[in-house]
């Protein structure tokens, strides 16, 4: 790997600048715009999905958004990008690029929902890009856009959303893991060169020989259709299948969850080094909205209290997959939580099994 130690310079306030010579493109976010299904108390909610809603409740989940049965994922996806768009009064025709992430069941199978969100936004012709990688493609989408804009140097505004939106068909949002799965979506708008809520680096890596926890069973080439008893209500959760692949040893499972912890402290120093700043610079971490405890763990080796992390709007949205911590920062943002200069980390763990992170200076 090339050193990256030298492609940011801190000046005199504080802020990172782009090193002379370095490749590596600028761009910031312009606007936020949300979309959320409709607010549900996790407690009240709880007994519908599970048979032990304790169980639920004590992971911390105050609410969840559900979307109406006719409310599909491009519907959320569009609604966010028609209020990032309204933020700056800028017409879809303006865009440069539509790039759409995802993180459950597609509106439908052989299909572009990328494509789909430019056409609900009366787009004629446009690049559009689909990202697939479960709750990762909200974080990393942000490096791959910086790719885009490297190899396309006329490529100047981009729109970048990330929407979750469940099948319980497919999935019982309360019995996949240690979460609470919600329906919401966020767009951010992006521009070449501007100076606030910079991109500054991204990283990622997967362990594949953990892809299989979280897949469904059912739907796909291999069993396009489920036994005539199966449901959501009785198919084996993401933790099932955990205990399964360590044949329910409690060593393996101590090693692995030791493994969870540093991988992710790795790949949030990795981002770091890319950038070229230091872990004691980083002023906030977003993680997955996951339980307050998991996220103080993580930002725990970094210096960063909880105050300075999602756990609150964790807490309030449920997980979301990939819109978890776009959203996370733009309501920190409008909070005043973070302020000019900050450096954000927003990083998880995903389905594959992927760990990531990527570095945005306020």
């Amino acid at each position: 790997m090339a050193d990256t130690t030298s492609i940011l310079q801190a000046n005199a306030d504080g802020d990172f600048q782009r090193a002379p010579g370095s490749q590596v493109v600028d761009f910031g976010i312009l606007s936020f715009g949300y979309a959320f299904g409709q607010d549900q108390d996790v407690t009240e909610a709880a007994p519908d999905f599970v048979t032990d809603p304790e169980r639920v409740v004590r992971w911390g989940y105050t609410n969840f958004h559900r979307a109406a049965p006719e409310v599909t994922a491009t519907a959320l996806a569009a609604d966010a990008a028609r209020k990032a768009l309204a933020e700056l009064n800028m017409d879809p025709s303006e865009l440069d690029l539509v790039v759409l992430a995802t993180s459950e069941m597609p509106d439908y199978l052989y299909w572009d929902t990328s494509a789909a969100l430019a056409r609900e936004l009366g787009i004629d012709t446009t690049q559009t890009l689909l990202l697939n990688e479960g709750c990762a493609s909200g974080v990393t989408g942000l490096g791959l856009i910086a790719g885009q804009m490297a190899i396309q140097p006329d490529l100047q505004t981009a729109l970048f959303v990330a929407v979750n939106r469940v099948s319980e068909f497919h999935r019982n949002r309360m019995n996949v893991n240690n979460a609470v799965h919600s329906d919401g979506a966020v767009a951010t708008v992006l521009r070449r060169g501007h100076d606030q809520l910079r991109w500054l680096a991204t990283a990622q890596f997967t362990d594949p020989d953990l892809c299989d926890f979280f897949r469904c069973d059912f739907g796909g080439a291999v069993s396009p259709r489920p036994p005539a008893d199966w449901s959501t209500a009785t198919a084996p959760s993401g933790l099932e299948r955990v205990l399964s692949h360590f044949g329910k040893d409690p060593k393996r499972l101590r090693e692995f969850q030791e493994k969870l912890s540093n991988r992710m402290t790795e790949v949030i120093t990795q981002a770091c080094q890319r950038a070229g700043v230091t872990t004691d610079q980083l002023a906030h971490i977003i993680y997955i909205n996951d339980s307050a405890d998991t996220i103080e763990e993580v930002a725990e080796p970094f210096g960063v209290t909880i105050e300075h992390t999602n756990a609150e709007v964790s807490a309030a949205h449920g997980h979301m997959g990939a819109a978890d911590q776009l959203i996370s920062l733009g309501e920190a943002l409008q909070r005043g939580d973070v302020k000019p200069g900050d450096l954000v980390a927003l990083s998880g763990i995903s389905i594959g099994m992927r760990w990531y992170c990527t570095l945005v200076q306020i």
